[in-house]
């Protein structure tokens, strides 16, 4: 839950000839990248500090010059690496809404008092994200319908039984 770094976005591609990077925002808040001047590279999970410049921001893609970088080849490999801020630089959330890190693990559990495992990954379709629960047992959107509780502190979450028979996709 408590994880030092969260991921911000990630390094899809070199732009150019001279080093800069396209990166894929992993927020909903892309202007979170205007003004950064640090953050942490995750390689491996590995976090290295770094220097970069923004050179632009759009709503699919962050171009960056990142320091020490200076050719496409240093570019291209690092190629799928995470950029990553520290917690306690991360964006507020509005209520109701949860960072996905905070989420992976949290046991799931309905009203009726039924176990379905726990949070192994967010899809993020668009509309809604969805919950994949058990590694895939159990597909969830995540609809304040459906969420009855979440409780980070304690690692659950608790689904409206009722609703869950109605979006739930089981793999039964």
């Amino acid at each position: 839950m408590n994880q030092t770094y969260l991921r911000i976005g990630v390094i899809a591609r070199p732009h150019g000839v001279r080093g800069a990077v396209k990166v894929t925002p992993l927020t909903d808040d892309v202007t979170r990248f205007s003004g950064l001047s640090e953050a942490y590279l995750e390689r491996r999970g590995v976090h290295t500090p770094l220097s970069l410049d923004v050179l632009s921001v759009g709503a699919r893609a962050v171009l960056a010059q990142l320091n020490g970088i200076d050719s496409v080849e240093q570019a291209e490999a690092l190629r799928g690496a995470y950029l990553c801020v520290p917690r306690q630089e991360a964006i507020q959330l509005p209520p109701d809404t949860w960072f996905v890190a905070d989420l992976i693990g949290c046991a799931v559990s309905d009203t009726a008092g039924r176990a379905y495992g726990c949070i192994t990954d967010v899809l993020e379709t668009g509309a809604n994200d969805v919950y994949v629960i058990g590694g895939g047992k159990l597909l969830v959107p995540a609809l304040k319908k459906v969420l009855h509780e979440v409780d980070i502190a304690n690692k659950r979450i608790i689904l409206c039984a009722e609703v869950l028979t109605e979006v739930g996709l089981f793999e039964d």
